[in-house]
């Protein structure tokens, strides 16, 4: 029997039977009958395609985008949204509580029992709102994981199922008022429960179905709309549960026919799989199968979704240089959490549990890296000033499935045409029920028909290092006169190819042979769509991907709006917003403060109610009236702000405390990873009393009283090594770091207090660069390598760059970095063992350098005070572990006023005037190189800066140290 023969053996309609063990050589037979496309399975097998998840902070930059580059914000907008074939088609929305659940928070959009709700305040709504001006079509729908204290309250006392109605309910309510579309889905339970609340989902639908009050004052619904928006809101369908690890609302719905009514579809999370439990008719096997194909004891078929899944770790066009393949070669676009491994997710969750739609968490990351879970998405949004956007190959790898199929949701009278999935022409033997190995070879396809049965397209992934060929007939269908079937391909690129020359192209039309069969190789580490749609000279499936842009540092002037280089500023913010016009939501247009909830540029908040307040203050709201609400990474409140890449700066913020209970207020700065204020590396924090403590991360170094006032003025000042905090201009603490943090953000915290921050400065410090120009991941092509070493992208730590490392023990293993500037550090987390040669253009500049002990994100080695210009240089490990994470350069261009010499100039009295001939051929080159560096710096340079000036005399000291009599 071929495997498709046997792939057909039915245990029931829809149910169908692993194919037989399959050889790697043998070809994989693949029959896609039209008698199995099952145009009256309107709920179940029609495909859905792809949704986006916007929750805990994962879209919070996006609205700065929108008001700082509008132009590439709604270049995303129609790229992921729009066009007749869409990438996405649905919008959920996790309702915020201002807490952390998991890469940060949301905000609430109810607060307290009597605030009026805003859906303003949580960017997923309008991102639904604008993406609806491209895809009329798009679902939207919403639940919750934690709540609000106030209802938090009454929940906890078994007593809270109107308070929780009221909250969603006015945040739909409002939401419709705002952008003009009502909820199509609404999940009341919580997110990723393990115990699904039955009784409180039907408890929701009938208060649904059943409300008639919409004239509330409070909802602000004119007279004349009421009657269109209690019909609209009467359609919510019920979405359950989003379990995560437990599988049980499926055998729920079948054992409980008023369960089975009210719930429209179901879903969950991080596993491929379905249940396996009980005989073959009970509710426990498998009972999403059962569900989705509608061949169970109701006779009904039900959406069942992938609710919430990860989008490729890292960026694909690193990814490309790892060495994890057999015998250390690449696995291009596959390997373990690739772009591959998402597109056999998308077939085996299918395969193997039948859900037609797949939501990513998150599709566009639009928060800053250092979060949790960070570098997991298809979009990477994270720089606004400069518009900067990278656009991941594994877009391309989705878009296979999406660009050869019509997706989305059947209308009422099954004739919008919805592509249906084929059971029987579908399947995965990859390995894994999350993250997904498909290097054994095994098939992996998936079968998409047209309901009128004229086309159809089977969607082959071989995450393999070996080539898969595959034949596929056509029976029962109405191809027409012209049977050529197309293939389309995404893989990484040849040898001497640019990156993207094999993503999603044309590489074959052929027509059945004279059995029938379609036969063509899939290449290893591809994605090859087989479909009989003509779409070669479509240029929609031809289109590119925009390019990423430049990603500039954010250095602007003293209203923090324009880029200035020049100036003495960084970044600034008297949270006025007296610069900014309206901006465009949805099909309107509104003021800057009011379209985005009030809500602060740039900032991304981790924990509390980060909001600005009528008089043009900053205000973190959440007191002890309201911080006893869940989270999942409990903190005190706390925002993020600025670039990743600030160095030397002076950070200061004016600080008050309205709270008639006190509370604290903190200013941190180089902040690269966490989500604590203790994550900034070093912070100052005060309280009304004047009691103020300086910390280094979560450890106090100092501490101290300031005369108790209502208010102060908060800095904190690093450059190099030195640290210095300031209240109301006064230093009241200094502190020389042995092992500095060199770079990161500015944080600002508080207490569960309501406490207002005004007119944040950043600003440069003289005599020093203020930031790193750029960062090169070790993984990026720029970079070379010699020697042993291992490249690693699959099942990185989120606190590595792009979740990627290379490591090598093995002396004499080297690295090479070209760059423009003065300096490189080498970042990564090391134990010090490491001991490198350091050869710049070509000749050694200093023997045996000793790295850091170091955290993830920091520098364990420094080479600055370079000649500005272009350079390579060149690693070498002589000893020890070393861990390469990232290259970030410095730029010649950027020091900020006067420099200091004195120490080079110092350094030349100390080591005088050797003699060459007194020393070793060996040993005199490198002391030379060092001498002459000095002498060029002594009297500055352009780019030469303070960290620059002391390396030139610690280099000449060493080198003179090293020097070898003869």
């Amino acid at each position: 029997m071929s495997v498709a023969a046997a792939a057909a053996v039915a245990l029931g309609a829809g149910l169908v039977a692993a194919p037989p063990g399959h050889a790697a050589d043998d070809p994989v037979d693949v029959v896609v009958d039209g008698n199995d496309v099952r145009a009256d399975n309107v709920n179940g097998l029609t495909y859905k395609g792809l949704g986006v998840l916007s929750c805990n902070s994962t879209s919070n930059l996006l609205m700065d985008y929108k008001a700082e580059h509008p132009e590439r914000y709604w270049q995303l907008i129609r790229v992921l949204f729009g066009g007749a074939n869409p990438l996405v088609n649905h919008v959920k929305v996790e309702m915020g509580s201002d807490t952390n659940t998991s890469t940060g928070a949301d905000p609430a959009t109810m607060r307290t029992a009597d605030e009026l709700a805003d859906a303003a305040r949580s960017p997923g709504f309008q991102l639904a709102a604008d993406a609806r001006t491209v895809n009329p079509g798009l679902k939207v729908s919403v639940l919750r994981w934690e709540m609000p204290r106030w209802v938090q309250q009454e929940w906890d006392k078994g007593t809270g199922n109107d308070e929780m109605y009221r909250w969603y309910k006015e945040t739909l309510l409002d939401v419709y008022q705002k952008y003009g579309y009502m909820v199509d889905y609404v999940n009341p339970d919580k997110n990723e429960t393990r115990t699904p609340d039955v009784s409180f989902v039907k408890w929701y639908k009938n208060a649904v179905v059943n409300d008639t009050d919409f004239s509330d004052a409070r909802y602000g619904i004119p007279v004349a709309e009421r009657g269109a928006v209690a019909k609209a809101y009467h359609r919510i369908k019920i979405v359950a549960s989003d379990e995560n690890n437990t599988l049980n609302m499926g055998p729920a719905m079948l054992s409980d026919a008023d369960l089975f009514g009210i719930v429209d579809a179901t879903g969950y999370h991080y596993t491929t799989e379905d249940r396996h439990d009980g005989t073959a008719d009970s509710a426990t096997n498998l009972p999403y199968t059962k569900l989705a194909t509608g061949d169970n004891t109701f006779g009904q078929d039900k959406e069942v979704w992938y609710s919430e899944g990860t989008a490729s770790f890292g960026y694909t066009d690193y990814r490309v240089n790892n060495n994890e393949g057999p015998n250390g070669a690449s696995t291009g676009i596959g390997g373990v959490q690739s772009a591959l491994d998402v597109a056999n997710r998308l077939v085996k969750s299918y395969a193997n549990s039948k859900r037609t739609h797949y939501i990513f968490q998150p599709a566009i990351g639009a928060f800053y890296e250092g979060a949790q879970y960070s570098h997991k998405e298809l979009v990477s949004a994270r720089d606004p000033w400069s518009g900067y956007l990278h656009y991941d190959a594994a877009l391309y790898v989705m878009q296979q499935f999406t660009q050869f199929a019509k997706t989305g949701w059947e209308n009422d009278t099954n004739t919008a045409g919805i592509w249906r999935t084929v059971p029987e022409a579908s399947y995965s033997g990859v390995s894994g029920t999350e993250n997904l190995d498909g290097s054994n070879g095994a098939p992996s396809y998936m079968t998409l028909a047209d309901p009128a049965k004229k086309d159809f397209s089977t969607v082959v992934v071989n995450d393999s290092d070996q080539p898969k060929t595959y034949r596929i007939k056509a029976e029962n269908l109405r191809l027409g006169s012209d049977p050529t079937m197309e293939v389309w391909e995404t893989r990484a690129a040849d040898a001497g190819q640019r990156y993207d020359a094999d993503f999603k192209h044309l590489v074959d039309e052929m027509r059945p042979d004279g059995d029938g069969f379609y036969t063509y190789t899939v290449k290893p580490r591809s994605i090859t769509t087989l479909t009989t749609l003509d779409k070669s000279a479509d240029p929609a499936t031809r289109q590119r991907l925009p390019q990423s842009g430049e990603r500039a540092v954010l250095d602007t002037d003293a209203h923090g709006k324009r880029s200035d280089t020049r100036d003495g500023f960084l970044y600034a913010d008297d949270f006025a917003y007296d610069e900014e016009g309206r901006v465009r939501v949805g099909r309107t247009s509104q003021p800057y403060l009011s379209s985005r909830g009030n809500q602060p540029r740039y900032m991304v908040d981790q924990t509390g109610a980060w909001e600005v307040g009528g008089d043009g203050v900053l205000y973190q709201y959440m007191d002890q009236s309201m911080k006893d609400t869940g989270a999942w990474n409990k903190n005190t409140p706390n925002t993020t702000v600025g670039d990743f890449r600030w160095e030397n700066y002076k950070a200061s913020v004016d600080v008050s405390f309205p709270d008639k209970d006190g509370g604290l207020a903190a200013l941190g700065v180089r902040q690269q990873k966490g989500m604590a204020i203790s994550d900034a590396a070093y912070s100052l924090r005060i309280g009304p009393d004047g009691a103020w403590t300086f910390y280094e991360y979560g450890t106090a170094l100092q501490q101290g009283t300031v005369a108790a006032a209502g208010g102060y003025r908060l800095a904190v000042e690093a450059k190099g090594a030195q640290v210095t905090a300031f209240v109301d201009g006064k230093a009241v603490a200094a502190y020389e770091d042995p092992t500095p943090e060199t770079e990161g953000r500015v944080k600002l915290g508080s207490g569960f207090q309501k406490t207002g921050f005004d007119n944040l400065k950043v600003e440069k410090v003289d005599g020093y660069t203020p930031y790193a120009a750029a960062q090169v991941d070790n993984m990026d092509s720029a970079v070379s390598y010699e020697g042993t070493w291992s490249r690693k992208a699959s099942l990185g730590d989120a606190m590595d760059w792009y979740r990627s490392t290379s490591t090598s023990t093995t002396a004499g293993a080297s690295f090479t970095v070209p760059f423009r500037g003065t300096g490189v550090d080498v970042i990564g987390g090391n134990d010090g063992s490491a001991v490198l040669d350091v050869y710049v253009d070509g000749e050694l500049a200093v023997r045996g350098a000793k790295t850091a002990a170091t955290d993830k994100r920091l520098a364990t080695y420094a080479l600055r005070g370079l000649p500005d210009g272009r350079h390579e240089v060149r690693f070498v490990l002589t000893a020890g572990k070393l861990v390469v994470d990232a290259l970030n350069t410095v730029s010649g261009g950027d020091v900020h006023g006067a420099v200091d010499t004195a120490p080079v100039r110092s350094a030349l009295a100390d080591v005088g005037t050797p003699e060459r001939g007194d020393y070793t051929d060996a040993s005199w080159p490198v002391f030379a190189r060092a001498l002459a560096a000095a002498k060029a710096g002594a009297d500055g340079r352009k780019g030469l800066d303070a960290v620059g000036v002391e390396q030139l005399a610690g280099r000449l000291r060493a080198a003179y140290d090293q020097l070898v009599r003869t």
